[in-house]
């Protein structure tokens, strides 16, 4: 192809509105919100599925541990074992921001607002080796107004760790405490 003159001052408008265009593109989607994914529960264990009629209110990542100590098995006399005491996580949203806590007992999700709720186990499934397992409880009205007012059902999924120690759990070591680390996240849902 050969380049003449009127050629260039044919292209010149067009490259500039191919310009435009893909600027406006560019403008635009920084505008607009972040696209998010939609949290799915298709690969899940049935008996962690949250109940239809419900929809996903907040998503959220626990990272904290969870402590355990070492004591006598129950109606056992002479055997331990680790025994779990409870959870103390930072909950932070998707993009990494703290939005509320996880700790107990009870276990008590509260939210930086101020609201804050227990729940009933209802469900928990194998999650993998090494990993606590998922779970699915059901909220306790929320105390106070705010992001946790209104949830129905929390699942407990895409775990990594939290399980009782390697270390042994005897009766020379009987009452010590041990924190393991872990990560989960925690899906709050609502009625839809």
């Amino acid at each position: 192809m050969t380049t003449t003159p009127s050629t260039i001052h044919r292209l010149i408008p067009l490259t500039g509105a191919v310009a435009a265009a893909v600027l406006l593109t560019a403008c635009g989607s920084m505008m607009s919100p972040p696209s998010q994914s939609m949290y799915s529960q298709d690969s899940l264990p049935d008996a962690i599925k949250v109940p239809a009629g419900n929809k996903v209110a907040m998503e959220t990542v626990g990272v904290g541990e969870i402590t355990y100590e070492c004591r006598d098995k129950t109606n056992m006399p002479g055997q331990t074992e680790w025994v779990f005491v409870g959870p103390k996580a930072a909950l932070n949203d998707r993009s990494g921001k703290p939005v509320g806590t996880y700790y107990g007992p009870p276990a008590t999700w509260e939210s930086n607002d101020g609201s804050k709720l227990t729940a009933t186990q209802l469900a928990v499934a194998p999650s993998g080796t090494g990993n606590l397992p998922y779970q699915l409880v059901k909220a306790n009205p929320a105390m106070g107004t705010g992001a946790l007012t209104g949830v129905t059902f929390i699942q407990r999924v895409a775990l990594k760790g939290g399980v009782a120690p390697a270390a042994a759990c005897t009766m020379a070591n009987k009452g010590e405490r041990q924190i393991v680390k872990y990560q989960a996240d925690y899906i709050f849902w609502k009625a839809a």
